[in-house]
C-alpha cells in the first residue's frame, strides 16, 4: 500500500475505534436511539471513506501495473466485480 494512504486509512481507522467504542458507551446508558443511529451513520460514512482510500490504492498500484504489463482483462474484471460490490450497499 502507498504509504501516505496507508497513513491515511490508518488514521481515518483510529477514529472509527474512537466512533465504535463511543457508539457502545451510548448503548450501555441507552442513549435515545436517534442519537444512536446518527453515531452509527457517521460511522458508516467514516467506513467508506477507509473504503475509497483502499480502492483508491488499488487502482494507483495494481491495476495501474496490471495495464502496463499487459492484464488489462483482469483490471477491468475486478474493477467491475469491486464496482457490482459497491452497488449492493
Amino acid at each position: 500500500m502507498q504509504k501516505t494512504i496507508q497513513q491515511r486509512a490508518l488514521r481515518r481507522l483510529k477514529i472509527i475505534e474512537g466512533q465504535v467504542r463511543g457508539l457502545q458507551k451510548m448503548v450501555e446508558k441507552n442513549t435515545y436511539c436517534i442519537d444512536l443511529l446518527y453515531q452509527s451513520m457517521a460511522i458508516k460514512e467514516a467506513i467508506s471513506s477507509v473504503e475509497d482510500l483502499i480502492l483508491e490504492n488499488h487502482l494507483a498500484t495494481h491495476v495501474k501495473d496490471q495495464m502496463k504489463s499487459g492484464q488489462e482483462r483482469k483490471a477491468v474484471q475486478e474493477v467491475i466485480a469491486i464496482y457490482k460490490l459497491a452497488k449492493k450497499k
